[in-house]
C-alpha cells in the first residue's frame, strides 16, 4: 500500500535547521550554499539529477557544482554512496558532538571541576556575549572545552582568543585553532605569558620594519626573511643596536642575503656577544690586526693564504676585505 501526498508545492515549506546558519552558512562560498539547499530540496522529494543538470539548473559552472560537493563532504555534510549522496541530519552531528559521557567522578575531581566551572562558565558567557550576539552554536561550547584541556589556557586567554580572531574578521574554527596552537608553541597559558608575547612580537614587528627601511626594502618580507629576523630577535635575544652593526656590513656589497647577515650575527652569538660594546670591540680587534696584516704585506709581501691564517681560524664568516681599508 502506497500513500501519496497531494499538495501543491506552493504550500509546501523547505526546512533548514539553524545549525546549518551558525555552523556553515557564513564560513562557506555562496555557489557552494547554493548547492546545498537545492539538494536539500531535491532530497525532500527523492529526485534525481546528475551534475550537468544541475549546473545548468543554477547556472553554475560545472567545476564549480563538483567542488560545492567536495567541499560538503569535507565538511562531513553529505555522505558520497555509488551512485548517490545522502545528506546528514545537521541536528544529529550536533547533537554527537556534544554527547561525552562521562560514567564516574572522584569527589576530588568533582570539587576542582566545579571552581574550574564558575570560572569557565564567566568566560564562556562572555565570549557568547560579546562574540556571538548571545547566540552561539552549540559546537562553539565543545570547541571552547577542547581548547581548555589541549592547551590548559586560563580563561583570560581563552577570552582574548576570540578577541584576536574576532578584531581580524576570521572568527572561525580553522583560524582560531591555529592562532590557538601558535600560542601554544610560544608557552602561552595566562594573561601574563600572552602580554609578554605581545611586547616580544611588538619589538620583533618594529625591528623587521627598521631593517627593511634600512636596507631600502619596499616590499613586504618573504617568510623566510622574517625567519631570519625572529632568529635574531627571539632566539639570540639581540636588539636593533647589535643588528645595525651587521647591517652596514652590507653597505660594500652591491648583492646581498639574509643568508650573508645571518651568518655574521650567528657567529657573534656563538661567541656569546650579547651587548653592541663586546661587537663593536671585537670588530676593534679584527680591524687592527688587519692593519697590522697589511703592514706586514707590504713589507714580506705575503700571500693570502698567510694573511687568513692570520685572523682567528674559527671566524669562518669574518671577511678581510671588511677590514681593510
Amino acid at each position: 500500500m502506497k500513500f501519496e501526498q497531494n499538495l501543491s508545492l506552493i504550500f509546501e515549506d523547505l526546512n533548514i535547521p539553524e545549525v546549518f546558519i551558525s555552523e556553515y552558512f557564513c564560513s562557506a562560498n555562496s555557489d557552494y550554499i547554493k548547492v546545498y539547499i537545492y539538494c536539500r530540496y531535491l532530497c525532500k522529494y527523492n529526485s534525481e539529477i546528475s551534475v550537468l543538470d544541475l549546473s545548468k539548473k543554477l547556472s553554475i559552472p560545472i567545476k564549480t557544482v563538483e567542488q560545492s560537493l567536495k567541499y560538503w563532504e569535507d565538511q562531513k555534510v553529505i555522505i558520497k554512496k555509488n551512485k548517490s549522496y545522502e545528506l546528514c541530519d545537521l541536528k544529529m552531528i550536533e547533537v554527537n558532538k556534544l554527547y561525552n559521557p562521562k560514567l564516574s567522578m572522584t569527589p576530588e575531581e568533582a570539587i576542582e571541576n566545579n571552581e574550574k566551572n564558575v570560572l569557565r562558565t564567566q568566560a564562556i558567557k562572555d565570549i557568547n556575549n560579546t562574540f556571538f550576539q548571545g547566540i552561539m552554536s552549540p559546537s562553539w561550547y565543545t570547541d571552547i572545552s577542547l581548547l581548555f584541556d589541549k592547551y590548559s589556557f586560563d580563561e583570560d586567554v581563552m577570552v582574548a582568543l576570540f578577541r584576536y580572531c574576532f578584531d581580524r574578521q576570521a572568527l572561525h574554527r580553522n583560524y582560531l585553532f591555529a592562532v590557538a596552537e601558535g600560542w601554544a608553541s610560544n608557552n602561552i597559558k595566562t594573561m601574563n605569558d600572552l602580554e609578554k608575547y605581545y611586547l616580544e612580537t611588538e619589538q620583533s614587528n618594529r625591528i623587521k620594519k627598521s631593517i627593511s627601511k634600512k636596507l631600502g626594502i619596499t616590499r613586504n618580507l618573504s617568510q623566510y626573511e622574517e625567519a631570519y629576523i625572529d632568529k635574531w630577535t627571539n632566539d639570540y635575544k639581540f636588539g636593533m643596536d647589535i643588528i645595525e652593526i651587521a647591517l652596514r656590513k652590507t653597505t660594500s656589497k652591491t648583492n646581498f642575503s639574509f643568508d650573508y647577515l645571518d651568518k655574521i650575527i650567528t657567529d657573534w652569538h656563538e661567541r656569546n656577544f650579547s651587548t653592541q660594546d663586546e661587537v663593536q670591540s671585537y670588530i676593534k680587534e679584527q680591524k687592527q690586526k688587519a692593519k697590522e696584516l697589511k703592514i706586514m704585506q707590504s713589507k714580506t709581501n705575503p700571500d693570502q693564504v698567510s694573511l687568513q691564517k692570520f685572523f682567528d681560524p674559527n671566524d669562518q664568516y669574518s671577511d678581510i676585505t671588511n677590514y681593510i681599508r
